[in-house]
């Protein structure tokens, strides 16, 4: 029966790879070549998160990837299929805005930001990155703006 619980667990979440780099170290005796890898997971139903890891092959940086992506994981409120406000959001050189979009509009964001909308489970979102377009810092931005989200009954509970 906990096997049968771990399973589902597992199932649950669905994994992307967002970008694999490869990284030196230089030692005294040349350089040591590994892998950093950065993976967002998410259920499709508003929960969703983000890990980084780093191993000498890439199979395994990305199995430890996901296994902090899971330890990081928040929940985004959604509204009508959206987000319900325009939220601005900064991280390192990374300015990101993230919009409601009617609904059929779809997903209209850069590749890091619909990979984290995708598994987050947001079918209509509008997203513009300017400055840098580092992947790590544009997922990073998507992360801080989405936590700043609650819903409109939050926000009225809040403004009494």
């Amino acid at each position: 029966m906990q096997m049968n619980k771990e399973e589902q667990k597992k199932d649950r979440f669905e994994d992307r790879v967002v970008s694999v780099s490869r990284v030196s170290k230089t030692v005294k005796g040349g350089r040591r070549m590994s892998f950093s890898a950065l993976v967002v997971v998410g259920d499709r139903q508003g929960t969703v998160g983000y890990g980084l890891g780093k191993a000498a092959e890439v199979p395994e940086a990305v199995r430890k990837a996901v296994a902090q992506a899971k330890k990081s994981l928040i929940t985004v409120p959604m509204e009508k299929q959206t987000i319900p406000f325009v939220v601005n959001a900064k991280f390192g050189a990374s300015h990101l805005l993230l919009s409601p979009a009617t609904e059929g509009s779809g997903i209209v964001a850069g590749s890091s930001v619909r990979a984290v909308a995708e598994l987050a489970g947001i079918p209509n979102i509008m997203a513009k990155i300017q400055g840098s377009r580092n992947p790590h810092n544009v997922v990073k931005a998507t992360f801080k703006g989405l936590k700043q989200l609650s819903t409109t009954e939050e926000y009225l509970k809040a403004r009494k």
